[in-house]
């Protein structure tokens, strides 16, 4: 499935695309939460109903929205917690000078910063030198505690595409935390694609365009440390619930690497696109005052 979140008449929603309209699972299915982290936690159950409820919506039309009549948030507005990785693809550490990690590099950026497709990332009034870093998102969906690399895709959700927006003056004197959690510095979306649909997170393209301009692009077997290790890895300590996210890190062609450098300006759209997930596009705009 691929699972949204979504304004209908000023109204949260979840649902899911189809072939025949978004499928509202308030009309389609109202035993289910209303909320994407309440349908993780309440589990496997639930999703069946969401399976069904969508099968039954595209033969029916009972549920069906048109997409004009919806605006579509971040699949998670508010996710629980979300783990990043730094240096986690060969390429970006090597634009960087960065020596092969020996283990996985993990910061937290903050849930309030998540924003949804066509929302706008915003420039901070303290910071010019923002920087775009497109990366596959994954969403788990059963607590994980001690997972074995092996058992690791069990327990995710699905996956999605985050934008690692990241303020880069900010992080090299104040570190990654508060330099990625601005607000509106994670972009999320557009949709949450069951783990059923992509079998294998290590063989997905990227690619990050910058106003027509592509800067990014390369396939997650290039990560440093794949989906699996990094469950296993985080999981070892600190135990992951349903509707946390882990961002998997970004390749090569960030801004601040660049000659002359290429932070984003007002007026800028960014398009990130990971294959079967799809694009999430943001324009950048300077904050008021």
């Amino acid at each position: 499935m691929r699972l949204l979140s979504f304004l209908y008449e000023d109204i949260p929603h979840i649902g899911a695309e189809s072939t025949r309209g978004i499928v509202d699972f308030r009309a389609a299915a109202p035993e289910l939460p209303d909320s994407m982290l309440a349908l993780l936690a309440a589990g496997p159950a639930a999703m069946d109903v969401a399976r069904h409820a969508c099968e039954r919506s595209v033969r029916s039309g009972v549920g069906l929205i048109a997409e004009p009549r919806i605006r579509r948030l971040a699949p998670l507005p508010r996710p629980g917690k979300i783990l990043a990785i730094g240096f986690n693809y060969r390429s970006h550490a090597e634009e960087t000078g960065t020596s092969i990690p020996a283990a996985p590099l993990i910061f937290s950026k903050a849930a309030s910063a998540v924003i949804g497709p066509g929302a706008a990332i915003e420039i901070p009034l303290v910071s010019a030198c923002i920087d775009y870093e497109g990366e596959l998102g994954v969403i788990i969906g059963t607590r994980a505690r001690r997972v074995l690399r092996g058992q690791a895709l069990n327990y995710i959700a699905g996956y999605t595409i985050i934008n690692d927006v990241s303020a880069r003056d900010y992080q090299s004197r104040s570190g990654h935390c508060i330099a990625k959690s601005f607000d509106t510095f994670a972009p999320m979306g557009p949709v949450l694609v069951t783990a059923d649909e992509i079998p294998d997170p290590g063989k997905l393209e990227l690619r990050t365009v910058v106003s027509g301009e592509q800067l990014q692009h390369a396939t997650t077997d290039d990560l440093i440390f794949d989906v699996p290790t990094l469950i296993e890895y985080i999981s070892a300590g600190v135990t992951l619930e349903p509707g946390d996210v882990i961002s998997t890190g970004t390749p090569g062609g960030v801004g601040f690497r660049r000659t002359p450098p290429r932070f984003l300006r007002p007026g800028d759209v960014v398009r990130i696109e990971i294959s079967s997930i799809g694009v999430l596009e943001n324009p950048v705009v300077k904050a008021q005052p």
